[in-house]
């Protein structure tokens, strides 16, 4: 009778099977794969070595064209110091193989301009033309286009028209307030200007002096000049004590130009010189006052120094200010300057302003050459 299972066939009890073994791996492959990463990282390594080499061969070429232009700027010009040149545009050395540079930026320091000192002229210039038989050979350049800027410190004005006592500021636009002392015949006297600013043709700065004048303390004040309100008049405060003391009221009214000055008739005058109720009723006048400081005290110092001296001025003084005319003291005080005539091309000045910390002026070149 059949078992209902039937039971599996066993093997020959001699025969063998080897089990499957899973397949090698392909080493050859697995070498290429970091052999070319390896490679590319070298290449790519070799190639920013090389950038980086040309980079800093390029950075010294520029360092190394900067200083040189900027001793021959310095001797050309004739310059106190050398100035800063910045080459610009990258890279460097195709722009001196070409002999054509983007653009330079030179800044001058301290350049001497009649009687002051521009604190700074910094000008770009751009399209230059470079002259010479090769890159290592250039001789000179051409400067089609320039603009720049020109810089006239008050800290120099300061320091070099007003010896510490004067003080240049801005006051407007077009003007500059002058104050400060200015020592005459041993007196320090206030002084005041307004210097107006406008461009002079087209390389000059022109400076007009307006509004001086110079405080002798409370009791007089100078403005140079030949017009009636100008030459040395006594304050309002010096003029009211005046009519206030009898012994300078009679002093003043015993010199017949002064008399004839103030408009006060003989009889008038010789009454107040016997009465002080008389005088006290002529000077107590308001118009006495305005007429006392209507008087030129320097017309009074020629023939009557004694009675100045009652006044309490110093006839060494005076005499000082009637040599300090408009002219001399205007030139003392004076802005203005030339900018130099380029060998070639042109050099032009544009928009003068007065700004915060100096007077400034558009530059404007065409044409320029630098070199032989």
């Amino acid at each position: 009778m059949r078992s209902p299972h039937p039971i599996p066939a066993h093997p020959h009890p001699y025969s063998y099977e080897e089990p499957e073994q899973p397949a090698p791996p392909n080493h050859r492959r697995s070498r290429r794969r970091p052999r070319r990463g390896r490679l590319a990282l070298r290449t790519v390594a070799a190639l920013l070595t090389l950038a980086a080499f040309l980079t800093l061969a390029d950075r010294w070429a520029v360092l190394y064209a900067e200083h040189r232009a900027a001793d021959t700027l310095k001797d050309r010009l004739r310059l106190s110091a050398a100035p800063e040149v910045e080459i610009g545009g990258f890279p460097f050395l195709p722009q001196l193989v070409g002999r054509r540079l983007e653009s330079v930026k030179v800044t001058v320091p301290d350049v001497a301009a009649d009687r002051v000192t521009l604190a700074a002229v910094s000008a770009t210039a751009h399209d230059i033309r470079l002259d010479g038989d090769g890159p290592t050979s250039v001789r000179g350049a051409r400067v089609p286009e320039l603009h720049g800027d020109v810089l006239l410190s008050f800290a120099d004005m300061n320091r070099e028209l007003g010896a510490s006592q004067v003080t240049f500021r801005g006051a407007d636009r077009d003007r500059v307030a002058v104050r400060g002392t200015l020592p005459v015949a041993g007196h320090d006297l206030r002084l005041r200007a307004d210097v107006r600013v406008a461009r002079d043709g087209e390389r000059g700065v022109d400076t007009r002096i307006g509004g001086m004048r110079l405080d002798i303390g409370d009791l007089a004040t100078y403005r140079p000049g030949t017009r009636a309100s100008e030459g040395l008049h006594l304050t309002r405060e010096s003029a009211a004590a005046l009519s206030r003391e009898t012994r300078k009221a009679r002093a003043v009214l015993a010199v017949p130009s002064v008399v004839r000055a103030l408009g006060v008739p003989d009889a008038t005058v010789r009454e107040a010189q016997r009465s002080d109720t008389a005088l006290s009723r002529l000077t107590g006048r308001p118009e006495f006052v305005r007429q006392a400081m209507r008087l030129n005290l320097l017309d009074l110092a020629l023939a009557h120094p004694e009675l100045l001296d009652r006044l309490g001025l110093d006839p060494a003084l005076l005499g000082a200010l009637s040599r300090l005319t408009r002219p001399v003291l205007a030139d003392r005080l004076s802005l203005g300057f030339q900018l130099p005539e380029p060998p070639s091309g042109e050099l032009r000045l544009r928009d003068v302003r007065v700004a915060k910390d100096g007077i400034r002026v558009r530059v404007e070149g065409s044409g320029l050459a630098v070199g032989p």
